[in-house]
């Protein structure tokens, strides 16, 4: 796992939006996207898949994205680590961040990365 991610943090990406917000989660369908939720582009990340990021800063359900990496949540019980990304270039607090991701992060344990 990595340590930080000062060569991450601020970094322009591209990728796909493979959970729309809105959408159902494929194994658990009671839990509802609140935000988009896709991959980056040829990156892969820890778990052998491609990058996982939530995409922050649009607000209706889109299918790709190029935005900057704002923060890193860095699940502590999991091998999966999620960039959040920031869609318009705006900054987001650690709070509004948190908020946002809560729905699914609730359920792991995690460290904030920035």
């Amino acid at each position: 796992m990595r340590s930080d991610y000062p060569d991450i943090i601020g970094k322009i990406v591209s990728g796909t939006i493979d959970r729309p917000l809105g959408s159902a989660h494929p194994c658990y369908p009671d839990m509802i996207y609140l935000i988009n939720y896709g991959y980056v582009d040829d990156v892969y990340a820890e778990d052998g898949e491609k990058q996982d990021v939530y995409l922050l800063g649009i607000d209706i359900p889109v299918t790709e994205f190029t935005g900057r990496v704002i923060a890193v949540y860095r699940r502590i019980d999991d091998v999966e680590d999620k960039w959040i990304v920031s869609y318009d270039g705006k900054d987001f607090s650690d709070e509004q961040i948190l908020k946002q991701i809560h729905f699914q992060e609730q359920y792991f344990r995690g460290e904030f990365l920035r």
